[in-house]
């Protein structure tokens, strides 16, 4: 199976953009779905959004809908998360997960998980 190492975090003021990217290795990524989520101390997982094996479809979680947008390359073995508008309430560790099983897009359950990162928004 893949391991992932999310890169890209770090300090952003309030409306600007940043881009976490989600490197796998040891498996053949495009047969997994890749997952955002994120978490604040104190306060349970959030889920952000995935993406299906080929990129062709994509969901998001209601409060990053319009702002976030997932994409990935099989070739390089990446998926990517980009954020803009960013809000301080964005503030959080941000990690990407991976599952081989359909049913992980209705459930939300993965099997996978990277490090995390952790993005900062200043208001």
């Amino acid at each position: 199976q893949v391991l992932l190492e999310e890169s890209g975090g770090g300090l952003v003021q309030a409306g600007g953009s940043l881009r976490l990217s989600c490197a796998a290795s040891g498996g053949i990524f495009s047969r997994y779905i890749v997952g955002w989520f994120r978490q604040v101390p104190g306060k349970e997982r959030e889920f952000v959004g995935a993406i299906n094996w080929y990129g062709g479809n994509t969901n998001y979680g209601d409060s990053v809908n319009g702002r976030f947008t997932i994409s990935r390359d099989n070739a390089k073995n990446m998926a990517y998360l980009q954020m803009n508008s960013l809000k301080p309430e964005d503030t959080a560790v941000y990690y990407c997960a991976a599952d081989a099983s359909a049913r992980t897009w209705v459930t939300k359950e993965y099997e996978i998980w990277g490090q995390g990162a952790q993005v900062s928004v200043s208001s």
